[in-house]
């Protein structure tokens, strides 16, 4: 192969060119946002039109707090909310695991899709709790019903926090109408990374600490990232076109005797987790990587620990068949052509194994 093969994009995906330029022009702003003199002034003007710009390609109409990532939102929304306790499901970000340490962890399905009737049912204790559900899962791809889970946490009080670091800008009408809180990440939309926000719906939920940010998050504010954020969520994402890409890809997977991992469940486009019966996710790393491909064994958080996914445990998956899965995920410069390539080396690799088991 000639040129390498990037389909790792929910790991992150490559600058825009719209967004370097813009995090360049931030560069040449050098003044401090929060100065009181001129330049100073000029910087925030220039901050604050980007998070309006920010806000309006989520489609989001109220506050936006501007972070160094998702992880810090997460953090931001678990750690400051205004709740006696948390709820998380089994399936969540190694981040949320980390910061849920004595959260509830609510169980999900064969298909990924959190136990509606255990959410009710941890809901009934008394207090106001947060609950904590990713958008999309980042190992499958799996989509949470949303609605639904906002429908039960709003009945008994709570709040919902969505943890929406793999969701393009304007992906999903029900983030914005049902979620109080929702994190999100400009180095997985094609923006620079070490910028973020977490959406909020109402200030009140969360405890200020004081410094920027009206007093949600102290640091100077990043301008070039948050200019370079602005410029990349700015570029629409064709989602049909990698729900296409991804359907092709899983065609030949399932035709030579793949699995797909949450096949049943509704997905994120942009994800897809498959198995490969009787060749381990290290071996096809390797082969693939050798070929000039990359992809991943699940979130770049934790894929290179040595213990299994606790999203295909949580799923009912048993070792070794967990430990036969890699992830493919598609970004905007994914084409056909790349699909049918790794295709092809997907399917060889499995030939090749079963022929030498043979």
């Amino acid at each position: 192969m000639a040129a390498r093969l990037y389909l790792d994009h929910a790991a992150t995906t490559p600058m825009l060119p719209e967004a370097v330029a813009a995090v360049v022009e931030g560069m040449q702003r050098w003044a401090n946002p929060s100065s009181p003199h001129g330049d100073g002034r000029a910087a925030r003007a220039a901050l604050e039109d980007a998070r309006r710009r920010i806000a309006a390609a989520y489609g989001w109409a109220h506050e936006l707090l501007l972070t160094s990532g998702a992880s810090e939102s997460l953090a931001i929304a678990m750690g400051r909310s205004v709740a006696d306790r948390r709820l998380i499901t089994a399936v969540e970000h190694d981040a949320v695991l980390r910061l849920g340490e004595g959260a509830t962890v609510l169980p999900v399905g064969a298909g990924g899709l959190l136990n509606l009737d255990a959410l009710a049912t941890a809901l009934q204790d008394e207090g106001r709790t947060l609950v904590c559900v990713q958008w999309a899962n980042s190992e499958t791809g799996v989509r949470q019903p949303i609605a639904a889970i906002a429908d039960i946490v709003h009945g008994a009080g709570g709040l919902l926090l969505v943890d929406a670091a793999q969701m393009p800008a304007h992906a999903d009408a029900e983030v914005l109408r049902h979620a109080d809180l929702v994190a999100v990440s400009a180095h997985k939309r094609g923006g620079p990374p070490g910028i973020g926000a977490l959406l909020v719906r109402d200030l009140g939920v969360l405890l200020p600490t004081g410094g920027q940010e009206k007093g949600y998050r102290a640091g100077t504010e990043n301008l070039p990232g948050a200019l370079g954020y602005a410029a990349a969520v700015a570029v629409p994402e064709d989602l049909a076109e990698m729900a296409r890409l991804r359907a092709g890809l899983e065609a030949t997977i399932l035709a030579v005797g793949g699995e797909v991992v949450g096949a049943e469940s509704p997905r994120s486009p942009l994800i897809g987790a498959y198995r490969m019966p009787g060749v381990s996710s290290a071996a096809q790393l390797i082969r693939f990587d050798l070929a000039g491909v990359a992809v991943s064994a699940g979130s770049a958080c934790s894929s290179g620990s040595m213990r299994p996914s606790h999203v295909l445990t949580a799923m009912g998956w048993t070792e070794p068949a967990l430990r036969e899965v890699v992830r493919v995920s598609f970004g905007r410069s994914t084409t056909e052509a790349d699909v049918d390539c790794f295709a092809a080396l997907w399917r060889a690799t499995f030939e090749d194994a079963r022929a030498r088991a043979a």
